[in-house]
């Protein structure tokens, strides 16, 4: 049965909301972490990520939107600010109109999204998020109240970004829809032609729609993902690269090694040893 975490294992919880500053180690190493959506709120800091503009006056409050099987973590060592990861069952799947709009801020195809937010934003998200920790203090039988909670500070950090995305037209539904296939069925099937299918529409209209909507066609989409998995489990698992590679559905080393490099530019063993150096340097922060 999945509740509220109220203590620090996470494979039997759906969601965990904690002070930056009282985030136990166990959390932070527990491998269930990886199923989690996480929204790290800094508050008064500066960005962990590089920006794209030179401003000397970065602090502020930021937001990172990390999904699911993310290859970094977060160092949040000294950080002020506030912690929420959920799994997605705890979300309504039959609202799919949020959901897309959700999957889009938290770049389910990438490593995180960050949201730099005002005065006027960062006071109406507080607000929420006060009653939500309340909520989420008074235990399992609170898990309703949660949840409409947590949709409601989910959809105001959409409002955040809605200037990226307004309309709700069918080709967004689509998107969402090979997204959630995509998530189920990459390990199996790579060909856009069976994704089109489940979809009703040709492999051609797919990848028009996906590279309108994500600027990438159904096949690199496909391999993002594949890398994606390779790098969590390079980093985070005990499994060899051989046995990595035969559990992504690789039949030979080689052969994944072949893709790894071509995807990424570095052979398996590069970004592994890259991966290590950049923990031991940088205590494995996003950037």
């Amino acid at each position: 049965m999945q509740t509220i975490l109220k203590e620090t294992k996470l494979e039997s919880s759906l969601i965990y909301i904690r002070n930056l500053n009282n985030c136990p180690p166990s959390y932070l190493n527990d491998p269930g972490r990886k199923d989690f959506f996480e929204i790290v709120w800094l508050k008064n800091e500066a960005p962990l990520h590089a920006l794209k503009f030179n401003d000397t006056d970065v602090k502020g409050d930021w937001i990172y939107l990390i999904p699911p099987y993310r290859v970094h973590q977060l160092n949040k060592a000294g950080k002020k600010g506030e912690l929420i990861s959920f799994k997605r069952e705890i979300l309504e799947e039959e609202d799919k109109e949020f959901l897309l709009d959700l999957f889009k801020i938290f770049n389910v195809q990438g490593e995180f999204s960050c949201l730099r937010i005002n005065q006027e934003s960062a006071t109406g998200l507080g607000s929420v998020y006060t009653l939500l920790s309340e909520e989420y203090e008074k235990g399992k039988d609170n898990l309703i109240v949660v949840k409409a909670l947590l949709k409601v500070f989910l959809l105001k950090l959409i409002q955040i970004k809605e200037h990226e995305f307004t309309d709700h037209d069918i080709n967004q539904k689509r998107v969402y829809e090979f997204l959630m296939l995509l998530e189920s069925n990459y390990l199996q099937v790579r060909n856009t032609d069976f994704y089109a299918g489940k979809l009703g529409i040709s492999s051609k209209r797919l990848n028009q729609i996906l590279k309108d909507k994500l600027d990438k066609t159904g096949t690199q989409l496909i391999h993002d993902r594949i890398i994606l998995e390779s790098k969590r489990l390079i980093i985070h698992s005990e499994s060899t690269i051989k046995e990595i590679a035969y559990d992504l559905g690789f039949s030979d080393r080689p052969y994944f090694s072949r893709f790894f490099k071509k995807q990424t530019g570095q052979t398996p063993d590069e970004f592994q040893k890259q991966a290590q150096n950049h923990v031991k340097s940088k205590l494995n922060t996003l950037i």
